[in-house]
C-alpha cells in the first residue's frame, strides 16, 4: 500500500514539469480569435496542449478503449476536408465576453478559418462545434399536419411532412475561472472538488493552475434551428425556444411516466409554426439524463415511488429522489444560457418551458423572456400527472396549486426546490 501511494504521488507531481514553452496561451474573452488563441486538447502533440482533458467529451473513454484494443491509431490527426459548417454563423458580441460564455468555445466551429496559420504549422487543433442541415421525420409533426395544426410550406415543413432544420453539435469547453465565478466559489476550490469527485481523473486540475481550460468527459449539447440561424440574433424576429434536458426513456422510447417527449414535440411544433410565420424556432437539447443524476438513479427512484405504501404520490415525489440520490435535482442551469448567447439571442418571445430554474437562469443572464408556454393539459400522460402536480406544489414552476390536498401541499412545500 505504501509503495502504491508513493507511485501515485510521483505521477501527480510529475505533471508540474509538463509546462512546455510551445503551449499556446489562451486569453478567454479576447476581442479577436487570434488574440484569444486556440483551445488545444489533443494528445498527439502534448507540447502544444493548453487544456485539461481531451476532445469528444464522454466518448474519450471509448476512444481510449479502441486505442488499447489496437483498432485506433493513437497519433491520428483528423482530415477536416469538407467538414466546415453548411451555414455560417456570424460572430456575436457575446463571443468576446468572458462573463457571457464560459462553458463552450465560441470559435469552436470556425477553426479552419480563424486558426488557419496554426493549422499550417501542424498544430493539431480540433473543432468543438459542428453545424450541418438535415430533415426531421417525426410522427407528432405528421399528426399536426393531418389534424390541420400545421400546413406544409415547402421550405420549413416539406410536402412529405418532414421538417428542414439546421443542427449544431456543441462539446463542452469550460473556462474554469468563469465557471468558479458563476458559482460564487474560488477557482482553487472548484479545481480541488472536480479532481476529488472524479477519482483523480485529471491531476492537472490541482498540479497545473496555468491551464485554465477543461474539456470535461460529459455529454454534448445539440441545437436544432428552424429558419435562418442568424435570425436568432435579430430582435425584430419572433423567437420560440425550448431548452430541453435529456430523458432517454421518454424522448426516444415514449415512456409515459413523465412529460418529456410530449413537451419536446410540442416545442418543436411551436418552433415550426413560428418559423413559418417569418420568425425562427430553436430547440436546445442538453445531455442531463435523470435531472443530471443518471438513468440508473432515475429508474431506482421510479421503483421506490411505485412501491411505497399508498402508491406513487405528488407529496413524496421529490423525497424519494432525495433518499436515493441525496439531492432532488442536480441540473444546475447556470451554464445553460451560454449556448443562447453564442447564437446572439437577446430576446425570447415564447419560452416553451415551465421550469422556474431555466427561466430564472435565462433572465439573469440578460435575455428578455416575453412569454412562457406551458405544456397543454391534453399532452400530459395519465401516469405523468403525479410529476406535474409534484413540480407545481414544490415550486418547480409557477402555477395554480389547487389540484392537491392541503396535506399534500404542506408535505411537498416542506421539501421545496431551491
Amino acid at each position: 500500500m505504501k509503495e502504491y501511494s508513493k507511485s501515485c504521488h510521483v505521477i501527480l507531481t510529475s505533471h508540474s514539469n509538463q509546462a512546455f514553452k510551445e503551449s499556446t496561451p489562451v486569453k478567454w474573452g479576447a476581442n479577436e480569435a487570434s488574440e484569444r488563441g486556440p483551445v488545444i486538447a489533443t494528445i498527439s502533440t502534448k507540447e502544444n496542449r493548453n487544456a485539461i482533458g481531451s476532445h469528444s467529451g464522454s466518448y474519450t473513454v471509448y476512444r481510449a478503449l479502441s486505442i488499447a484494443a489496437g483498432t485506433f491509431p493513437q497519433d491520428h490527426i483528423p482530415d477536416l476536408t469538407n467538414t466546415s459548417p453548411t451555414v455560417t454563423i456570424t460572430p456575436k458580441k457575446a463571443w468576446c465576453d468572458a462573463k457571457k460564455i464560459i462553458s463552450l468555445d465560441p470559435w469552436g466551429a470556425s477553426i479552419d478559418d480563424v486558426f488557419s496559420e496554426d493549422l499550417k504549422q501542424g498544430i493539431n487543433i480540433q473543432p468543438s462545434i459542428a453545424i450541418t442541415q438535415a430533415h426531421l421525420t417525426l410522427p407528432e409533426i405528421y399528426d399536426a399536419v393531418d389534424k390541420g395544426r400545421l400546413k406544409p410550406d415547402g421550405e420549413i415543413l416539406k410536402e412529405n411532412k418532414d421538417v428542414f432544420v439546421t443542427k449544431v453539435a456543441i462539446e463542452p469547453v469550460w473556462y474554469l475561472p468563469g465557471i468558479a465565478k458563476r458559482f460564487g466559489i474560488e477557482e482553487g476550490e472548484l479545481r480541488k472538488i472536480l479532481f476529488q469527485e472524479t477519482g483523480g481523473m485529471f491531476p492537472e486540475l490541482v498540479t497545473r493552475p496555468d491551464l485554465k481550460i477543461l474539456l470535461p468527459p460529459i455529454g454534448s449539447t445539440t441545437a436544432y434551428i428552424f429558419g435562418d440561424i442568424n435570425d436568432l440574433a435579430d430582435e425584430s424576429k419572433k423567437l420560440t425556444c425550448r431548452v430541453h434536458d435529456e430523458c432517454n426513456g421518454s424522448d426516444v422510447f415514449g415512456s409515459d411516466i413523465c412529460t418529456c417527449r410530449p413537451y419536446l414535440m410540442h416545442g418543436i411544433e411551436e418552433a415550426v409554426k413560428t418559423a413559418q410565420e417569418g420568425g425562427v424556432g430553436l430547440i436546445v437539447y442538453f445531455r442531463k439524463e435523470g435531472r443530471a443524476l443518471g438513468e440508473v438513479t432515475k429508474l431506482l427512484v421510479y421503483n421506490a415511488r411505485k412501491r411505497q405504501k399508498g402508491g406513487d404520490s405528488a407529496a413524496t415525489y421529490f423525497e424519494r429522489t432525495e433518499c436515493v440520490a441525496g439531492i432532488q435535482d442536480a441540473r444546475f442551469q447556470e451554464f445553460m444560457p451560454d449556448v443562447l448567447h453564442w447564437f446572439g439571442i437577446k430576446k425570447i418571445d415564447h419560452l416553451v418551458s415551465m421550469s422556474d430554474m431555466k427561466y430564472n437562469a435565462i433572465v439573469k443572464s440578460g435575455i428578455n423572456v416575453l412569454n412562457r408556454v406551458s405544456i397543454p393539459k391534453n399532452l400530459v400522460p395519465d401516469d405523468a400527472q403525479v410529476e406535474i402536480e409534484a413540480k407545481k406544489a414544490a415550486g418547480y414552476y409557477t402555477g395554480d396549486e389547487d389540484a392537491l390536498s392541503d396535506e399534500d401541499l404542506d408535505n411537498v412545500k416542506g421539501r421545496r426546490l431551491e
